[in-house]
């Protein structure tokens, strides 16, 4: 739900009623991750989506009636090899989608969708699975802990449920949670799906090359924050980098030190000098980031790898390193060299294998989120 928080919460600006479908688990190959969500107005109004198309119709339909009965509940979805005609999930998997009108803990949700629409992070713990006064039940969550609204249940279930979230909300994730109605952390008669929302990750582009130009509009496309870095005045600026966020005139290894990362940061080494390089690099290995990547020919990265280890860089450091970087498309332009470095990010990121999905057999749909499935709606 969080993902449709400036929307959602210019709805509630507006007055408007409205009810939200979202994917609280996720079963085998399926479309969407936890935390996807489709909300529809009381006009008829529909934003987001749960299947990618599969099983929209439906879901549009149970938020109409949610916003009619006022109910929250839980449906399965699947593919039904029985009825080949039926609703449900054509690529073989099952998904979970929660459906609730807007109201069922409004305290809660509305001070998350406008935490969340600023920017800002937060996470939201609700009920999808336990006894019907629970459903649906949330809890507002920031990083230093303070939290808005409650579950109404046992005094400890709060103070474990704030914990998970808490800590998923640290890690930017999204995913399901199971505790027992007194509080404990044993899997127990409760199911809460903790949505996080985080500013978006960075992705710093170091040496304003032609290529740079093309990857930070990639980087853009995936929604990266995307800064660029040179030493050099002439080259760094926003007329060759109108995309950019942001663009930083320094040497590349002092700025690294300097600016903030984390574990979603992307590194992009672009400038192919060593004078540049081998200081930032010797840096960048040494940070729990998500990805170090550098240009150059093989040759280049040769050379580059025996001047890290002079600096100090050990195996396991260096083994850390995209290079050269992106993956094997045959790219030639700018625009083609971006995408190959794009696809190694994603691919570093979801686990993927960078091989062609025809004759693969490993599933389609990764799921690296912490999802549980969810007992069958009755």
């Amino acid at each position: 739900m969080l993902d449709l928080a400036g929307h959602l919460h210019e709805w509630i600006e507006e007055g408007r009623e409205f009810a939200v479908a979202t994917v609280v688990a996720v079963g085998g190959s399926a479309p969407r991750p936890p935390g996807a969500a489709l909300a529809v107005s009381a006009d008829g109004t529909a934003i987001g989506s749960v299947s990618g198309g599969c099983v929209e119709g439906a879901v549009y339909d149970l938020c109409l009636q949610a916003l009619q009965d006022g109910r929250t509940r839980v449906e399965r979805f699947g593919y039904s090899d029985e009825d080949a005609f039926a609703v449900g999930l054509t690529c073989g998997g099952t998904i979970d989608i929660m459906i609730a009108p807007y109201g069922a803990d409004r305290t809660a949700q509305a001070a998350a969708l406008s935490v969340a629409a600023h920017g800002e992070p937060v996470a939201l713990a609700r009920v999808v699975h336990g006894p019907a006064g629970l459903l649906g039940r949330a809890v507002l969550v920031r990083p230093d802990g303070a939290h808005e609204g409650g579950l109404g249940g046992h005094p400890d279930l709060d103070r474990t449920v704030i914990a998970q979230a808490r800590a998923l909300l640290d890690a930017g994730r999204t995913g399901t949670v199971e505790v027992s109605e007194d509080g404990s952390q044993c899997p127990g008669g409760l199911t809460l799906l903790v949505e996080s929302a985080v500013p978006p990750p960075r992705m710093i582009v170091f040496g304003a090359i032609d290529f740079a130009a093309a990857l930070v509009r990639a980087g853009k496309f995936l929604g990266y924050h995307v800064t660029v870095c040179d030493a050099r005045p002439v080259f760094a600026t926003r007329v060759r980098f109108p995309d950019a966020d942001e663009i930083v005139v320094d040497w590349p290894h002092r700025y690294l030190a300097s600016t903030d990362t984390d574990g979603r940061t992307v590194l992009c080494v672009l400038t192919h000098d060593a004078k540049f390089d081998i200081p930032l690099l010797t840096e960048a290995l040494r940070m729990p980031v998500a990805y170090v990547g550098a240009m150059g020919s093989r040759r280049t990265h040769e050379d580059r790898n025996r001047r890290l280890r002079e600096a100090g860089v050990s195996d396991r450091e260096l083994a850390r390193l995209r290079s050269p970087i992106g993956l094997d498309l045959g790219a030639r332009t700018p625009e083609e060299t971006a995408l190959s470095i794009a696809a190694e990010i994603v691919a570093a990121r979801h686990g993927g294998t960078g091989r062609p999905l025809t004759g693969s057999e490993t599933p389609i749909h990764r799921d690296e989120r912490v999802a549980g499935q969810l007992p069958q709606p009755v």
